[in-house]
């Protein structure tokens, strides 16, 4: 789009306000409003002002001047506001008019750009599954003398005997894939999701029903480009969000909100083409990978524990990371396993939808980091010729769960905590600054961030759980 197109937008939409935004390094969107009377080419093409400062792992006070530029095609009319509003992603600039290194948008970029560079793929498309609970009622608190937090919602498994009126229509403990109605009772919910999701030029191909109790809910949209599918997930979570607070509900994308049942995670399918050709895909191998898929799966299994700093970059994620719970927690690929960290999808595919998926991230994730970071270790597979199966990765297609205590023993496991993982990312971070896309200097700030502000806090801090287990003794 051009900036014509986007004054042409506005006006065929009666347009008031510009909402131009952007995502701060964790992966959170912040936005700037600006009255449509004063938009025109000029602020279009050179962008708006901020205090970069203010935003999380952004820079100091004493270098904050910078400046958001928008992205054009990401352009979509805001359902939300009270005043049309047109919305815009955005990148971030120096006040001289370079990119800013640790703008998380750039570092995708440059995943995409390094790629073409390296002649192995023109393109490699991205497809998440992006996992949420929607609740009625949800209450934290965490201060000096007490802590807690509360969930609630109408069709979970512990309200069968509240209310003065109950009908009955509860989902149980791991009952809540694809029922019809009256038990999924969230049908219309997801359906208003979807229309918005569509309205806003997001192509959604699914939506239902999650495992768990208490809401859980799933709705895919179509694969694209990296950067591209990392916008769509920021506007995704921004529309899944309002909609439900336009029904009086919460989402929450947090992994492990709910105890005993399972987790919300981002599956995430990936692919590589050169032009039109898929990359991907060799009838007759095993699930009909090619050599080049097979070396992309040893780089990202080889790589997963530095991995999981982007793609899974949460202490809750860790929750969720466990057995039991269909948690994509063992470090092998599989063509029909589902506590595999890669599974091969191999239903219904031809060689143009042939891909890996990834099972292990989640949503607390800031996609454009994590998709980029999966780039980069599939694309150092490829490079290095890490074969998977000669390291011991798999094909591993029986029930993890019901191996021997010595077959188990060796199968690799994801690390247990986000300490470990930004221990792993310390000591294993060169293939991320290839081209020059992830830098030392982001990936220093990415880990003393999580420490200093998630980790540690976090220890210090008495769980309730532990009064249950050491007040009397």
């Amino acid at each position: 789009m051009t900036p014509q197109d986007i004054l042409r937008l506005m006006k065929e939409n009666n347009v008031e306000m510009v909402d131009f935004r952007i995502v701060d390094v964790p992966g959170r969107q912040h936005h700037v409003t600006i009255p449509a009377v004063e938009i025109d080419e000029e602020v279009l093409e050179r962008g708006v002002a901020f205090d970069g400062s203010s935003i999380q792992g952004f820079r100091g006070i004493e270098e904050s001047d910078m400046v958001m530029r928008p992205v054009l095609e990401t352009a979509f009319i805001d359902p939300f506001m009270a005043a049309p509003t047109l919305s815009l992603a955005c990148t971030v600039y120096e006040p001289n008019g370079t990119r800013y290194d640790r703008d998380p948008r750039y570092i995708a970029e440059k995943a995409e750009a390094y790629l073409q560079q390296s002649g192995i793929a023109s393109a490699a498309y991205f497809g998440p599954e992006l996992e949420f609970f929607i609740f009625d009622d949800v209450r934290f608190d965490s201060s000096h003398q007490g802590a807690f937090y509360q969930v609630d919602s109408e069709e979970a498994m512990w309200n069968t005997g509240t209310g003065e009126k109950n009908l009955g229509y509860k989902v149980k403990n791991k009952g809540g894939y694809f029922p019809v109605p009256p038990l999924d009772s969230q049908q219309d919910i997801r359906t208003e999701m979807v229309k918005e999701l569509m309205n806003a030029g997001i192509r959604v191909e699914r939506h239902h029903h999650e495992v768990a109790t208490a809401g859980q809910a799933e709705i895919n949209f179509r694969f694209s480009t990296l950067t591209r599918t990392a916008d769509n997930v920021m506007t995704y979570k921004y529309i899944i969000r309002n909609v439900a607070r336009k029904f009086g509900k919460s989402v929450t994308f947090m992994p492990k909100p709910i105890f005993g049942d399972n987790g919300s995670g981002m599956h995430v399918h990936q692919s590589l083409f050169d032009g039109d050709q898929p990359l991907f895909y060799e009838e007759g191998k095993y699930a009909n990978l090619s050599e080049l898929a097979l070396y992309y799966i040893g780089g990202i299994l080889e790589h997963a524990p530095a991995i999981l700093a982007f793609s899974n970059p949460s202490t809750n994620s860790y929750k969720r990371l466990v057995p039991g719970f269909e948690a994509p927690v063992n470090l092998v690929f599989s063509k029909g396993n589902r506590s595999a960290a890669v599974r091969v999808p191999v239903a219904a595919v031809s060689p143009k939808t042939a891909r890996i998926e990834f099972r292990t991230p989640d949503c607390t994730s800031n996609p454009y980091l994590a998709f980029a970071a999966m780039l980069m270790a599939g694309l150092d597979g490829i490079k290095r010729k890490i074969n998977p199966i000669e390291l011991g990765y798999g094909p591993l297609d029986k029930n993890i769960y019901e191996l021997s205590g010595d077959e188990k023993a060796k199968i690799r496991s994801v690390p247990g905590s986000l300490d470990e993982v930004l221990a792993a990312l310390e000591s294993d971070y060169e293939f991320l600054l290839e081209g020059g896309v992830f830098t030392k200097d982001f990936i220093q700030n990415w880990i003393s961030f999580k420490r200093n502000n998630e980790v540690a806090p976090l220890s210090l801090r008495p769980h309730p759980y532990e009064f249950q287990l050491y007040y009397d003794l």
